[in-house]
Formats: structure tokens, C-alpha cells, sequence
């Protein structure tokens, strides 16, 4: 099995999240080999933080878990692409669907996105 190449990269590769249905481009995160090998086990989207340098399943404080639906590696076996199912509605943890909901244009910024929760009432 075609697997992704975490020594390249300092242990660490970047996973585009992309919505099944609608194709649309859900949020960037990262994984190692353990999120890796989790992702694959349970079917659930699972990345490494970086900020928090630990596991972290997508949802699990939010309820907006990733179920996978398929997985791609690009031709240099260095990015993942996993195509989900957004359950919940919103990947942001700002509570948006998409993390890319804000739009430049003109030197200004526009919101685009769809608001699914407030992100005060989930995380707290």
C-alpha cells in the first residue's frame, strides 16, 4: 500500500480536507504517522496538533467529526487529501463550514462562509 512519506517533511504532512458531496475545500490540518494509522483504523479523520503537539480527532470536543471517505496521496507521497463526511455541519473551529470562509478582493477582506455555531458556546 502506497503510503505517505513522513521522514520528508520532519515527521509531518499536510492532509487538504475536502467535502465528498460537494467537493468543497473544508480546512488544512496535519498528520504524522500516528494520526495516520488512526485515521485508517477507526474512519474518522485524525490529525496532529501543532499547536497543542498532540492527537486530535476532528469533533470531538465540537461534534463536528470527519468521517472518511476516501484518501488520496499526491504523486510525491508527501500530501494527503481525504475526502469526508462533515458531520455537524462546520469544520472551523471558528464555528464556519470551511476554514476558508473569508474571501480577499480589492486589498479587503469579505466574508463568504456559511456561521454554523459560535464557537464561544462550544469551546469553552
Amino acid at each position: 500500500m502506497v503510503e505517505p512519506d513522513f521522514k520528508k517533511s520532519g515527521g509531518l504532512v499536510p492532509a487538504v480536507v475536502q467535502d465528498d458531496d460537494t467537493k468543497e475545500v473544508l480546512m488544512l490540518a496535519y498528520m504524522n504517522e500516528l494520526s495516520w494509522r488512526k485515521t485508517l483504523e477507526t474512519g474518522k479523520a485524525t490529525y496532529w496538533s501543532r499547536s497543542r503537539n498532540e492527537l486530535w480527532v476532528k469533533g470531538e470536543t465540537s461534534g463536528n467529526v470527519q468521517m472518511v471517505k476516501e484518501i488520496r496521496i499526491d504523486c510525491d507521497n508527501d500530501t494527503i487529501l481525504l475526502m469526508v463526511d462533515q458531520v455537524g455541519k462546520a469544520a472551523c473551529h471558528t464555528g464556519y463550514r470551511s476554514c476558508f470562509y473569508r474571501k480577499v478582493s480589492g486589498g479587503r477582506e469579505e466574508i463568504v462562509g456559511e456561521l454554523i455555531f459560535n464557537p464561544k458556546d462550544v469551546y469553552k
